[in-house]
């Protein structure tokens, strides 16, 4: 497979798990699927990292997403009840 093939598909891997982030927030339901207003909700918040509250921001959101994924995170980690038993 040529180089541009592969950068093409991460890229496309990438879009798809950006927009699924979208959904799994509710943001396609709560808004009605109106892009518009989905587009104009980026917007704002690129504006507001941008601005002086930027980093106090990040800090916040970037936490509520951690709490968010923490439950997603525990159902992946392979235990020992799971099959994992170590050396023999």
């Amino acid at each position: 497979m040529r180089a541009w093939q592969v950068e093409r598909r991460k890229r496309t891997r990438h879009l798809i798990e950006l927009g699924g982030l979208v959904v799994k927030a509710g943001i396609v339901d709560l808004t009605g699927n109106d892009r518009a207003m989905i587009y104009g909700a980026l917007l704002w918040m690129a504006d507001k990292l941008q601005s002086d509250h930027g980093e106090q921001a990040r800090m916040l959101w970037g936490e509520k997403g951690k709490e968010a994924f923490a439950p997603q995170r525990k159902e992946e980690t392979p235990t020992v009840a799971q099959g994992h038993h170590g050396p023999a």
